[in-house]
């Protein structure tokens, strides 16, 4: 069954993966935001309209869900101004509540929300993880609707701000690369596995009501990710995985840095590890989806991928010296 879905944060990255998705299958697709004429790549994609909106404007809500059959709600922050939490309040558990009045206003009884794992309101170690928890309960406390989240891990594929943006700053750090909170575990888990969850949860009513953790199919340690991406991009670089002290310190210089590279929030997030407390199975037993591995995906959008690039790298990775 064809539906016709509006999406809040279609233009991010996860949003921009689970148009294209929900396009391919034949989905007709409406996406807010408040800079149309900066995503024509969603504009041309069949089935898909991108249309200037405020999402925090309850009454804009109310007009673009009309006709509209699913509400999926993506829209999310990591760092706020400031550190006292309101702005994680407002855009994660003010805009679920408005997302749904809006629905009930609307007609609309189907939402997809974008949770976090380890989202919890009351011992999550960040306001995000905190504010995240309070989003999703909210949405799952009402009866009238049926509700599906997704906790993910942290998410990797082509644009993301994870694998790319520590490719970008090992390009830039000679030697020694100083890490935040290295031993920190992570289940990275592939945009297209998270976009496909969504995409088939929306019509099977066994998801309805549901919270489901999302995980790639290996652990890493935050450092291990790290090394890692500097293997693909042979660079010589000693990683050195600060201690809690350390990391904090890094935590109060850089939270003032313009764009706020890591933030104090950010630190307490990485209190605690962002891997799957079962088998990471639901993918594959929920959703029939295998999870996609890093080391599939990440060298195709993290290296220009020529046939003599691909054979030094894997002989790199296999510790062998590059011809």
């Amino acid at each position: 069954m064809k539906h016709n879905i509006c999406i809040l944060g279609g233009t991010g990255f996860v949003g921009k993966h689970l148009a294209c998705a929900l396009s391919t299958e034949g989905h007709t697709v409406r996406i807010l935001t408040r800079h149309r004429e900066r995503h024509r790549d969603l504009r041309v994609l069949p089935r898909v309209e991108v249309i200037n909106a405020d999402v925090h404007d309850s009454q804009q809500l109310q007009h673009n869900f009309q006709q509209q059959d699913v509400v999926i709600n993506l829209v999310g922050i990591l760092n706020e101004h400031g550190d006292k939490g309101k702005g994680f309040y407002h855009v994660h558990v003010e805009l679920a509540e408005k997302v749904l009045a809006a629905s009930r206003a609307s007609g609309i009884r189907r939402l997809l929300h974008m949770s976090a794992l380890n989202a919890d309101p009351g011992r999550g170690s960040s306001f995000y993880l905190r504010s995240k928890g309070e989003a999703e309960n909210r949405m799952h406390a009402a009866k009238d609707m049926s509700v599906t989240s997704f906790r993910p891990s942290v998410i990797f594929g082509p644009e993301d701000s994870f694998i790319n943006r520590f490719a970008e700053l090992l390009k830039k750090t000679p030697w020694i690369f100083p890490l935040a909170c290295g031993e920190t575990r992570f289940a990275p888990v592939y945009v297209g596995d998270v976009a496909q969850a969504f995409v088939r949860s929306i019509s099977n009513p066994a998801t309805f009501g549901k919270r489901y953790n999302l995980c790639g199919p290996k652990e890493y340690t935050l450092k291990e990710l790290v090394e890692y991406v500097a293997r693909l991009l042979q660079l010589k670089r000693r990683i050195i995985s600060l201690g809690r002290f350390a990391s904090l310190l890094q935590a109060n210089v850089l939270e003032y840095f313009p764009g706020k590279p890591f933030s104090r929030d950010n630190y307490r997030s990485l209190q605690t590890d962002s891997v799957c407390p079962e088998d990471n199975n639901v993918l594959r037993e929920v959703f029939g989806i295998e999870p996609t591995a890093i080391e599939a995906e990440v060298p195709h959008y993290l290296l220009n991928q020529t046939s003599r690039t691909r054979y030094n790298l894997f002989r790199q990775l296999a510790r062998r010296d590059p011809l």
